[in-house]
């Protein structure tokens, strides 16, 4: 189970664990006969039987054309429709040859979808564990007006170990669910750096959620890299 590294308000820090809050799926999908269908994979295409290979053979894109009409060159029904079992991603070059190293790019888009920038794609490294602490930043955000500005596209259920982290996360949910909000969360020693969950992964801004019921709580860790704006905003 993953692990975070998170300070209270006062900056006393401890670890404790972190899952991925998941919502059960009470549907199935099932046949004709009641038995639930077994999902497999099949060959789609062979890099042989690409338009890009196959224009090779011919003098234009209308003799293609013409050729598919009458013959099916762009079928072999001696592999379509394979049964897969183990595959592997690979990185093709615009020749079709198999690229064995390959440089990750950034590209950012304006909002019209026009690319503006392109830059070497870096790994962040993860920092919520270790001598990393997630710290809190000390400004609180209403659970009615928040909801309404950000999206929140992942979730994280926090757990204690022992009796005492018991202590330390049921005080700072109790704190968050009597003030109905949600804290900011985040690194560096004032909590509003981002958070890097999995090494490479994308940063994020946390929110921390508490709620309570007796002797019992429930503390969460909501990401977000995503504002809800208005049309023209």
């Amino acid at each position: 189970m993953r692990t975070i590294n998170i300070a209270n308000a006062n900056k006393r820090d401890a670890e404790v664990c972190m899952e991925v809050v998941t919502k059960p799926n009470n549907l199935k999908k099932v046949l004709d006969n009641g038995a639930e269908p077994i999902g497999i994979k099949v060959l789609k295409q062979s890099q042989a039987l690409t338009f890009e290979s196959l224009i090779k053979n011919y003098d234009d894109p209308v003799m293609l054309g013409e050729a598919i009409i009458d013959g099916d060159p762009e079928i072999d029904i001696e592999i379509i429709g394979k049964r897969l079992n183990a595959t592997h991603k690979l990185y093709l070059r615009k020749n079709g040859q198999i690229a064995y190293r390959v440089n990750m790019q950034q590209v950012i888009m304006d909002t019209q979808g026009n690319e503006k920038e392109r830059r070497e794609l870096t790994k962040a490294m993860s920092n919520i564990t270790g001598e990393s602490v997630v710290n809190w930043a000390g400004k609180k955000f209403p659970k009615n007006e928040i909801i309404r500005k950000l999206v929140f596209s992942k979730k994280y259920l926090l757990r204690h170990v022992n009796g005492l982290t018991f202590d330390f996360l049921y005080a700072m949910a109790k704190e968050l669910h009597d003030s109905n909000s949600l804290m900011l969360v985040g690194s560096g020693p004032k909590g509003i750096g981002p958070l890097v969950i999995t090494q490479g992964g994308e940063p994020y801004r946390g929110y921390l959620e508490g709620r309570i019921d007796g002797n019992k709580y429930v503390l969460l860790l909501h990401l977000s890299n995503m504002e809800i704006k208005t049309a023209g905003g």
